[in-house]
């Protein structure tokens, strides 16, 4: 096992909210297949107006956009006609493969209350063979994933990352392992497969990597395969995954992952025809 790079998070604009993005920077354009990671984290004002808050609708095509929730909740609608709300600890996960149109904002309740909203938006490349699939959408909730013994906030989204530990539940167009939440003070113990590319980003917290030394907060650990030991300082935010590369060619342009520039044209074109669905947000309830 080994930490090949540490990558700090840098602060991005979109639009007029800052986002910490480790993933990609000047330096590492993808951990293949993981192309980018958006750690968001903000106070929602008590009564604040949902209709200027979040994400209003926009497509997507040819990639994953994954959201990890950690405080909070999501309220997700598509063209696709799905609607719901993950809360703290959920995940949402999108194959968009041949498009979608989708918003994601505060849930109503988060809105009315107050309160902080921390997300992680993850972008998961696709094979060119999957890249004009029928869109998916899968919403789980903390409670519809299994807990990683001794640490009861902490999920196991997808695949078996913890060795001897139980199999997430997400089924995916293009498989990944995955871990998401808030550990204890305990040692946690995963696993890089033989062939994968991983990462461990750190939302709050930190400690120590057997074998590596110190890790820190708003940072991204690219890591080989093999098994490593986690201990947190103290309890510690973060989200690991996993997956083989796919080692396609990548071209992308905004909400569009495609393998060439024609296709990205095509994209452009398909959603401004209304290929991909309209979303009309005349009700957030």
């Amino acid at each position: 096992m080994s930490v090949l790079r540490a990558l700090p998070a840098h602060e991005v604009m979109m639009g007029d909210t800052p986002i910490k993005q480790p993933l990609p920077t000047s330096k590492v354009e993808q951990i293949d297949p993981f192309l980018l990671l958006h750690h968001h984290s903000s106070e929602i004002q008590v009564g604040a107006d949902r209709w200027n808050t979040g994400v209003g609708p926009h497509p997507h095509r040819g990639f994953s956009p994954v959201t990890f929730i950690y405080q909070g909740g999501v309220h997700h609608r598509d063209s696709r006609g799905n609607n719901s709300v993950v809360t703290a600890g959920g995940v949402q996960w999108m194959d968009v493969g041949m498009g979608i149109v989708h918003s994601e904002r505060p849930p109503a309740s988060l809105c009315e209350q107050g309160g902080r909203q921390e997300i992680i938006q993850l972008w998961v490349n696709l094979p060119a063979s999957m890249k004009m699939m029928q869109p998916v959408y899968f919403p789980l909730q903390k409670e519809d994933m299994p807990e990683v013994a001794g640490h009861p906030d902490l999920r196991i989204v997808s695949g078996s990352p913890v060795p001897h530990g139980a199999k997430g539940p997400l089924r995916t167009a293009y498989p990944i392992e995955a871990i998401h939440g808030t550990t204890s003070k305990a040692p946690l113990i995963f696993e890089v497969k033989e062939g994968a590319q991983a990462f461990l980003y750190v939302l709050s917290g930190g400690g120590r990597l057997v074998g590596y030394g110190l890790i820190e907060e708003h940072v991204m650990y690219e890591l080989a395969p093999g098994e490593y030991t986690f201990e947190p300082s103290d309890s510690s935010k973060i989200l690991f995954a996993s997956a083989v590369p796919i080692q396609d060619k990548v071209e992308s342009y905004g909400p569009f992952v495609m393998n060439n520039q024609t296709q990205i044209m095509e994209a452009m074109r398909d959603y401004q025809m209304g290929k991909m669905g309209i979303l009309v947000e005349r009700d957030l309830d």
